[in-house]
């Protein structure tokens, strides 16, 4: 049902296409976490984890590539309004010709691959709805250092690099970009919309500051940046647009580096946090859940005052004692059922959830809602 409300009714992002999912029945079994039960065939498992109303059927490697490309280090994952998934990878910078954008439909199917621009520095992608048309959202690090709009075919639309009006950055970062870090520097990470056009972009490796830009990708203004009070930052990795109360929408922050989530109005004032997380690096928004990828091997899923009501593939003990981040660079070490690094997750249009992870060898999981 649509509301009459401006908020609601604008159309903030891809992901709000799936709030037109149907409302999940409660479940009335509890404490599935990580249980692995034999398939009514007998010829397979299948693992469910959650609980009570938020229970998932988990398959890891949902998707897998043709021959002819390899995974290098999956980062992040989209739904557009046919169900297709968009999975983004870091790549290498010495491989110009393979692409980093690669396209699934819902059952896990090849559709195309793109994106060879973004080698090397590959991080953030959002679906967008805009009219009649749909677009992909791209931001990408490293080398790159840029953050484009395309058509979800792959064609640029407009690309652009660090807002030097902003007077944060070193003027090179507009016109020579390199492989440099700083404070100085831009390293974009992720987008969230607004229902004018505009949007907010995270330089989560950089400055440490959310940017938001109008319709046209021009800069408007900027908030945040390095520290560790109230509206500071440490990696603001991921952010979104909790509408949840659309009288008084919210901007979601992913302060990664200190495990937390900071909450602003919509103009970027400072408002709370909340803690308790192990570097979160995204955030979704579907019905009354926010979903939060953690690095620190799980994904959560929270109501709407913030608190978690369901943990998802924890493995958070065992990757913590991994100083060395071995587990991310040896498949034999993974666990079924078990998380090793959600770096982004999204929900699809029935309330499914796919889950891209940091690892070496790439990893996309689906998780099924179970009714």
């Amino acid at each position: 049902m649509k509301s009459n409300n401006p908020l609601r009714s604008a159309t903030w992002n891809r992901r709000t296409l799936l709030q037109r999912t149907a409302a999940a029945g409660a479940v009335g079994m509890v404490g599935y976490h990580g249980l692995v039960a034999n398939a009514s065939s007998g010829s397979a498992q299948e693992i469910i984890v959650g609980e009570g109303p938020h229970r998932y059927r988990l398959v890891h490697h949902c998707v897998q590539l043709p021959s002819q490309y390899t995974w290098q280090t999956t980062h992040n994952v989209a739904v557009d309004a046919e169900n297709n998934v968009y999975v983004i990878h870091e790549g290498r910078e010495n491989q110009k010709d393979h692409p980093s954008i690669f396209v699934f439909d819902d059952k896990g199917k090849f559709i195309r691959a793109f994106g060879s621009e973004f080698q090397g520095g590959g991080h953030g992608i959002e679906v967008r709805t805009e009219g009649s048309e749909q677009f992909l959202y791209v931001a990408a690090y490293q080398q790159v250092k840029a953050f484009a709009k395309l058509t979800l075919k792959g064609e640029t639309v407009w690309k652009k690099f660090a807002p030097t009006e902003s007077k944060i950055y070193h003027a090179d970062e507009a016109t020579h970009p390199t492989k440099t870090w700083g404070p100085d520097r831009f390293l974009p990470t992720n987008f969230a919309f607004l229902p004018d056009g505009g949007f907010f972009l995270a330089d989560g490796y950089g400055a440490f500051h959310i940017h938001r830009f109008d319709k046209d990708g021009k800069w408007l203004s900027s908030f945040g940046g390095a520290g560790d009070g109230e509206g500071k930052f440490k990696t603001p990795h991921g952010l979104w647009i909790d509408d949840r109360n659309p009288q008084a929408p919210k901007i979601v922050v992913t302060d990664r580096a200190h495990h937390t989530l900071q909450i602003f109005s919509i103009d970027g004032k400072y408002e709370r946090t909340i803690t308790g997380f192990g570097l979160p690096a995204n955030v979704d928004l579907q019905g009354d859940l926010l979903l939060v990828p953690e690095l620190k091997a799980r994904v959560s899923l929270l109501d709407k005052d913030y608190k978690t009501v369901a943990t998802l593939g924890s493995d958070v003990e065992r990757i913590g004692e991994d100083k060395g981040n071995t587990i991310r660079r040896d498949e034999s070490k993974w666990l079924d059922g078990k998380f090793v690094h959600p770096h982004d997750a999204c929900f699809d249009l029935a309330g499914n959830i796919y889950v891209a992870e940091w690892v070496q060898s790439g990893r996309v999981s689906k998780l099924t809602k179970m009714a």
